[in-house]
């Protein structure tokens, strides 16, 4: 801090230079009036000590125009006399004076009096140092206010308004003096302040993405989506609310909500359509399955009948003619057969889950191919496999069809078959594995359509075995798959949830 020391005895400077010096403040001397004035207009000074008796211009003069500056107004003065008089005291005093000290001066009240002063200017320049550092802030928060692209008001806990921005103006109608001072209720009715933080929770809690209607000026209503935010001013919690008109939100989602209805309105039309081609399809296969039987049965029992009657009158081409409609009767009829299997299958399932040792569905299934086993002297192996929830006769069905297809498509080795299962997550993975001829990788999906063969005559089946087991594991809620390369035999794995779904 810088002190003025003014006298026109260069001994009384030193003097006082010498007393001040422990302050540990810059001491400025001057030793007239005008001199000191002059200091005054480039220099601010926590405090000035003026003599008052000096020749031209006298301290009551000099301290007089000091306080004309404005700078200075209101700078301590202290005088220093050696008279003491009424008259003085009450000019000194009118002039501005802080106080007086007489001649001669004791040291220690000096340095006292003039380090309170010292104390005081320090004080007030950091007052001013946070008053504009306070201001410029202020400033800035006003300038991010203006260029916020939403209506931002800012209200105490009560909801009255300190600050808006003119974004708000614009929002709402209303002028800004009409905005301040009023409480945003009156702009959004149902306007709630946010959760506070307690004593023992100095957590702010903002709320955001909340959907009310405002109210404009004219009584028109609008949607708006607003976010609150609390933050603390000094001793005061102030929230910031910022306002965003939703009306073209609104009316997006309401759009988005009519063609979603209108979607699901066609999806559920097509569904019933499906639904109904589906049956009169599934119909239409049953009945022709069904009743295609009887005039199968009776072309094949007539072929026999003229095979045993007739055959030595008909020529050996006549006789081909006859064996090829034989034939041909058969495999429709087998064909016919394995549809109606295949109906069945796809849609069975309604009432007979429950435990299922897998285990004796697979006995089941061998019994039932006891003969074709017998006949190839095929060898079975079998690990120790699972209790789940399923249906018996799927799983016997599922089997017997992929255990006949191994002995079926085997190579001139005797055919040998792996039934194995081991847990996979929430499900079980069989694996019936075999020795035979094997598939071509391009072929592995092919192989699950219905009447889907590769192999021409060279084989006998319908070519609708691995469809049914395809349909089978589908209603049992799992999915199968093959793995297989020519002449290294196939592995069929099909995977199966413990519970069912």
């Amino acid at each position: 801090m810088k002190i003025l020391l003014v006298d026109d005895d260069q001994d009384n400077l030193l003097a006082l230079q010498a007393v001040l010096e422990p302050l540990h403040q810059k001491l400025v001397l001057a030793h007239s009036g005008l001199e000191a004035l002059r200091l005054c207009l480039n220099h601010d000074f926590a405090a000035i000590l003026l003599d008052v008796r000096m020749p031209g211009m006298d301290g009551f003069e000099t301290a007089e125009l000091i306080r004309t500056r404005k700078r200075s107004r209101h700078t301590p003065i202290l005088f220093l006399t050696g008279y003491r008089s009424d008259e003085q005291l009450f000019r000194g005093y009118d002039l501005g004076a802080v106080d007086f000290l007489f001649k001669p001066i004791v040291p220690e009240i000096l340095q006292s009096k003039v380090a309170v002063f010292v104390e005081l200017c320090r004080s007030e320049q950091l007052l001013r140092r946070r008053t504009e550092a306070l201001a410029m802030a202020e400033q800035k928060f006003r300038a991010v206010l203006e260029a916020a692209p939403d209506a931002m008001v800012i209200t105490g806990a009560d909801g009255v308004i300190q600050l808006a921005n003119s974004r708000t103006d614009w929002l709402f109608g209303y002028a800004r003096e009409e905005v301040i001072g009023a409480n945003i209720r009156s702009l959004i009715p149902d306007w709630t302040p946010p959760d506070l933080p307690s004593c023992d929770d100095s957590e702010v809690k903002s709320t955001s993405g909340i959907r009310l209607t405002a109210l404009k000026r004219n009584g028109a209503r609008f949607p708006a989506e607003i976010t609150t935010s609390p933050f603390e001013s000094g001793q005061e919690l102030l929230i910031t609310t910022a306002i965003r008109d939703a009306t073209e939100q609104v009316e997006a989602e309401e759009r988005v909500r009519r063609i979603n209805l209108e979607l699901e309105k066609r999806v559920a039309e097509r569904t019933a359509d499906l639904t109904r081609s589906n049956e009169a399809l599934r119909q239409f296969a049953w009945a022709a399955s069904h009743d295609l039987q009887e005039p199968t049965r009776m072309v094949l029992t007539y072929a026999e009948w003229i095979a045993r009657s007739a055959s030595h009158k008909l020529e050996s081409r006549e006789l081909d003619m006859l064996q090829c409609v034989q034939h041909n009767g058969a495999r429709l009829q087998a064909l016919l057969s394995a549809l109606r299997q295949y109906i069945y299958i796809s849609e069975s399932g309604g009432g007979e889950w429950g435990s299922v040792d897998c285990n004796q569905a697979l006995q089941i299934a061998l019994h039932n191919l006891e003969g074709m086993i017998a006949d190839c002297g095929a060898r079975i192996h079998c690990g120790k496999l699972p209790t789940i929830e399923s249906i018996e006769i799927l799983l016997v069905q599922l089997f017997q069809n992929l255990i006949s297809n191994a002995i079926k498509y085997r190579s001139e080795k005797p055919p040998e078959v792996r039934i194995s299962a081991e847990p996979e997550n929430d499900a079980w993975r069989f694996t019936i594995e075999d020795n035979g001829i094997g598939i071509e990788p391009e072929y592995l999906e092919y192989i699950f359509g219905v009447f889907k063969r590769l192999h021409g005559q060279q084989y006998s089946g319908t070519g609708i075995g691995l469809a049914i087991c395809k349909a089978a594991v589908e209603r049992l809620g799992g999915r199968i798959w093959a793995e297989s390369s020519i002449g290294k035999g196939s592995a069929f794995h099909f995977s199966l949830p413990k519970q069912r779904i």
